[in-house]
């Protein structure tokens, strides 16, 4: 083959990846919740594929996924803590995932991609405290369909058992990550209650906003029930006065802003009409690296 025959495969080759590049990433953010952690799991999918013999391989969107997902799973298992404690616990740590932050005026298409099949903040939360096997299982049948035939052998496990690794990571999504109202305007009308309400420390304003079994959750704690998080919302209003609007994930929530500098990110599930969950991101080292470039 001359070096000209190359050059036109390998330009086929990338221009044939470039087409499942925004899947491969939806994969590998779910997977990983870093957008930098998906972008290198992508990027080393690119690697492994331009070494192997692509003309053999029928399902390239299918074989890319499955490369994705075991690079992805490696990345988790190295991971020093992989978050995966019990959320029933409230004094156990959370790993909060990288949010994707939008203004609130819309998501642009590149985030439409990332974030589709409302891939919310509190999704990925509860995603984190998963077993790496049990979250490449759930991600891969639950949000992409990949039949638990093509996940075994990622996992090393059977079928069957690759199907009860997502039936147990289900029910743990199904108590952590309530599903949300569709309804984004509504989300912010009650967003906005009680971002009022803890601005002027109001504490019956926000207990009324909020679902009486309402969780907050954060790096370093959990908080449950409506009375115990108003009390925790009223003592920051000073903080909220700093607080923007914008899409957490797709969804209604805020940022705060010190100096031109983020200070946090509050996300919510709003659930017939109340806040459900509350996950707030104040980690100064991972804030650092959310892009806060758009006009928020």
């Amino acid at each position: 083959m001359s070096d000209s025959d190359r050059d036109i495969n390998s330009e086929f080759l990338a221009a044939r990846f470039e087409a499942h590049r925004s899947h491969l990433r939806a994969v590998a953010y779910r997977m990983l919740g870093s957008l930098a952690e998906a972008d290198d799991a992508v990027q080393e999918a690119w690697i492994k594929l331009s070494r192997a013999d692509a003309g053999r391989v029928e399902n390239l969107g299918g074989w890319l996924t499955t490369v994705v997902g075991r690079v992805c799973l490696d990345m988790l298992r190295s991971r020093r803590t992989r978050g995966e404690e019990s959320l029933e616990d409230p004094g156990s740590p959370v790993r909060m995932p990288e949010p994707v932050l939008s203004p609130v005026s819309g998501i642009d298409p590149e985030q439409e991609a990332l974030l589709a099949d409302s891939v919310g903040l509190a999704l990925l939360v509860v995603l984190e405290t998963l077993t790496p096997a049990e979250r490449l299982a759930f991600v891969l049948h639950d949000l992409f369909a990949v039949p638990y035939e093509e996940i075994a052998p990622i996992v090393g496990r059977t079928a069957t058992a690759s199907r009860q690794l997502a039936s147990r990571a289900r029910r743990r999504v199904q108590g952590g990550a309530p599903a949300p109202d569709p309804d984004l305007a509504r989300q912010r009308e009650v967003v906005d209650a009680f971002l009022a309400a803890a601005r002027e420390g109001d504490f019956d304003a926000l207990v009324a906003v909020l679902d009486p079994d309402v969780v907050a959750r954060s790096a370093g704690r959990v908080t449950v029930g409506a009375t115990a998080v108003a009390s925790g919302a009223s003592s920051f209003a000073h903080l909220a006065r700093m607080a923007r609007p914008a899409l957490v994930n797709g969804a209604a929530g805020f940022v705060v802003v010190s100096e031109g500098r983020l200070v946090g990110v509050l996300a919510f599930t709003v659930v017939r009409h109340r806040i459900a969950v509350i996950d707030i991101l104040n980690d100064p080292e991972q804030l650092a690296g959310v892009d806060v470039s758009l006009d928020l």
